[in-house]
């Protein structure tokens, strides 16, 4: 780290903010595409939160 310049840094804040922007900006674009085609979604997920907690519960009690 001894090479990184005060440049560098302020490139990188930039580049961040700028990625975050853009992020942003295209999930907003297609909010209601999303909201269609993925709107269970949620519940997938929950499921493999559940399954992967139960995997770990049992592999440390047994």
């Amino acid at each position: 780290m001894e090479n990184v310049t005060t440049g560098y840094w302020i490139f990188a804040g930039i580049f961040f903010i700028a990625f975050i922007a853009y992020l942003v900006w295209g999930y907003r674009k297609d909010l209601k595409l999303h909201k269609l085609h993925y709107g269970n979604a949620i519940y997938v997920m929950v499921a493999i939160i559940v399954i992967l907690f139960s995997f770990y519960v049992f592999k440390k009690v047994f």
